[in-house]
């Protein structure tokens, strides 16, 4: 899969593998409706495509990791027979802002330089779109501040780090009684 040149973080072959296995055993992936935001290179929305996700969103602002993106959306149809990924150029907020949802399983692997405010807006402006029983992973680096869930009406599954790299793991919280 190619990688765009700069301007993104592709996630390391090690956690990739992990959240895959984790996913697959907790039936996350098979026909879910799979959002990739921040996308890079799209390998976390093509990765679930090919393990069975019914469609998938991938949301990359760079024009040239979106043709990048696009480029591998492509191959992955053409080899795996699988529908084809839809690519969006376009801001993570501009897209979420237009969206219809509901997403199954989102991927939120922002970059470095997002604040930590900007990614706690987009993860407000993605919680309508989820689905009751959504699961959203966050990726940042370790020494990363955690994403405020609760802002988002999120709650902690699980959290896990690899090397420099955390995962959150999040689903729509219970409403309060």
């Amino acid at each position: 899969m190619d990688v765009p040149h700069s301007g993104t973080r592709p996630t390391s072959d090690r956690v990739r593998e992990s959240l895959f296995g984790a996913l697959e055993s907790s039936d996350a992936i098979l026909g879910a409706r799979v959002l990739d935001l921040y996308a890079g290179s799209g390998a976390l929305g093509l990765e679930s495509l090919s393990r069975g996700a019914a469609a998938a969103d991938l949301v990359e602002q760079g024009r040239s990791a979106a043709a990048v993106v696009r480029k591998n959306a492509a191959v992955v149809a053409k080899a795996g027979g699988l529908s084809p990924a839809r690519v969006h150029e376009s801001t993570v907020r501009s897209f979420l802002q237009r969206a219809t949802g509901p997403y199954d399983l989102v991927f939120s692997d922002p970059p470095y330089d997002l604040s930590d405010d900007a990614m706690t807006a987009d993860l407000v402006a993605l919680a309508p779109l989820l689905a009751p029983t959504a699961l959203v992973v966050i990726e940042r680096a370790k020494r990363s501040t955690p994403p405020d869930l609760a802002a988002a009406g999120l709650g902690l599954i699980r959290e896990k780090t690899y090397g420099d790299t955390t995962l959150w793991w999040a689903e729509p919280a219970a409403p309060a009684a």
